[in-house]
């Protein structure tokens, strides 16, 4: 697994999402109840950004249509959507924040 550093740990504001890309995809970052998360960034009702909408009770809410998608597994609480949106493993080494989107073989 390819860690890439996305920003600095002191760079997230706790429950604001930040968007960054990692290996040409679009993840949102989340400091939210002492842990990071890296969850994509494109919803999978809508294909709106994620890192526009609200961050509670570790999940990330789609801003158009008021899914909310569980930071750990990317799982939808609710309609509209459906489908779970990939989340990804993220690493602290210092005050750098390292995010993989590939996947082991």
């Amino acid at each position: 697994m390819a860690f890439v550093r996305v920003c600095a740990l002191s760079e997230l504001e706790a429950d604001t999402p930040k968007r960054v890309e990692v290996d040409g995809t679009q993840v949102s970052v989340v400091h939210t109840e002492g842990e990071v998360f890296a969850i994509n960034d494109i919803c999978s009702h809508a294909n709106v950004s994620l890192s526009e909408g609200e961050v509670e009770d570790c999940a990330i809410e789609c801003w158009l249509h008021g899914s909310s998608f569980d930071l750990r597994t990317g799982k939808p609480s609710g309609l509209p959507a459906t489908r779970p949106v990939p989340v990804y493993p993220v690493k602290i080494e210092g005050d750098d924040v390292l995010v993989s989107v590939t996947q082991e073989s």
